[in-house]
């Protein structure tokens, strides 16, 4: 039997990866825990497991004295000479204790040990399976439904669907396929805890990898995902390469790619837009199709100001405010929209304002607006030297201006408080 264990830990350790010294380690601890629960068990015993034969045995440590009051705990000084030569009273000595017919407890705690060895390391090794999967798709069937929780079988092991991780509207059937990605894998002490997510937004990035040949190649890439899962996605592509459209190739012919990915998520609209290193332009790309009269872009403060032509204003903005708020998900940028008759209207109410003012005619009005003079307060409250930086208007224009401006404010706060009154 010393042989045949010596064999299959050997054998064990090459299939399953695990170290020889391991396991006979883990032998000796498992026969040590079953010698302990027999009869003839001393103690301060001890199990060991000769390496090249593969013998088991039994010893217990036992003070060297002159005469013997505790035969389990003490040995003949004369005795213990025989076994060490150099040993003197009080000192310890291992003593062989192996039971007679020992070979069939050993036998059967070292096959327990091994059983829960390989246990142990098929465990481990889908561990670092699926650790490695970590961040990918993967698709498996529906198992049961276990407190809001949907269990996927992936074959060699189960992954849980959190509650959190469907999309809203997403119904499962026991025995259907699904896609998903794997959020995390977690070692506990039953196995490995594979999380995985509907929602999240790479969901969509590693389903176009798999339809898009193009992507995989490294002609086209995904630059940036947005997402409100189970309604709708955007997704930014570019290219390097000038003869290939990035746009094209993740439609597909007749749709087909772009339909392929739809169908794995369970019909959630995908938007396919073109990235640009201009911001600007590529704003406008993630708003497309809506139809932009001007653009304004604050670098500083990452926002953007947006008017857009009265027929597409409700499409750019979207059911509930979604496919702006996408956008603006997608580019990094705040983005602010407002139709062409709401700006006209704000732009006339802001003449009439200034053309208040003595001296003040339509054309130089709007001369005020487009550098950043919108009314009459800020003209008030404005330093002279930006004042005179408006074409057309020099230091003493700039002085009398600014002065008329005061008085109108002065006049416009006194008319609120006599309306309060």
């Amino acid at each position: 039997m010393n042989g045949e264990l010596l064999a299959i830990l050997d054998s064990l350790g090459r299939e399953k990866g695990i170290d020889r010294e391991v396991l006979v380690e883990a032998v000796e601890a498992a026969v040590l825990s079953a010698y302990k629960k027999t009869l003839e068990a001393m103690p301060k015993a001890r199990v060991s497991m000769d390496r090249e034969s593969g013998q088991i045995s039994v010893f217990s440590k036992r003070k060297a004295v002159k005469e013997i009051n505790d035969p389990a705990r003490e040995i003949l000084l004369a005795e213990a000479k025989k076994i060490d030569a150099t040993l003197k009273e009080g000192d310890e000595c291992e003593v062989e204790v192996t039971p007679r017919n020992f070979g069939r407890i050993a036998a059967q705690a070292a096959r327990q040990v091994i059983m829960q060895k390989i246990r142990e390391a098929e465990r481990s090794n889908i561990y670092q399976e699926f650790e490695e999967k970590q961040g990918e798709i993967i698709t498996g069937v529906v198992e049961k439904f276990e407190q809001g929780n949907v269990i996927i079988n992936l074959g060699k092991a189960e992954a849980i669907l959190p509650q959190r991780e469907r999309c809203p509207g997403e119904n499962y059937r026991q025995g259907e396929r699904i896609t998903a990605y794997i959020l995390e894998v977690k070692k506990i002490s039953h196995g490995p805890q594979i999380i995985l997510s509907r929602t999240h937004p790479a969901l969509v990035r590693k389903l176009f990898e798999l339809e898009v040949p193009e992507i995989a190649q490294g002609t086209v890439e995904i630059k940036f995902v947005a997402r409100e899962p189970g309604e709708r996605s955007k997704i930014a592509v570019a290219t390097s390469v000038e003869k290939v459209d990035s746009v094209g190739s993740c439609v597909g012919f007749r749709g087909s790619r772009v339909k392929a990915v739809v169908r794995e998520l369970s019909g959630e609209r995908v938007d396919i837009v073109r990235w640009d290193e201009d911001p600007a332009i590529f704003i406008s790309n993630a708003l497309s199709p809506a139809e932009i009269v001007e653009i304004k872009m604050d670098e500083e403060k990452r926002e953007a100001s947006l008017i857009i032509s009265n027929e597409k204003l409700s499409l750019a903005i979207g059911k509930r405010g979604q496919n702006v708020r996408l956008a603006a998900r997608l580019t990094g940028w705040r983005i602010n929209l407002r139709g062409e008759s709401e700006v006209a209207e704000e732009r006339k109410a802001a003449i009439q304002g200034l053309t208040q003012l003595p001296g003040v005619g339509e054309k130089l009005a709007e001369t005020l607006i487009e550098t950043g003079f919108h009314n009459v307060r800020k003209i008030a409250e404005a330093e002279l030297s930006e004042l005179m930086k408006v074409p057309g208007i020099g230091k003493r224009k700039a002085e009398k201006m600014q002065m008329d401006a005061k008085e109108v404010a002065k006049q416009s706060r006194k008319g609120v408080a006599d309306g309060q009154d």
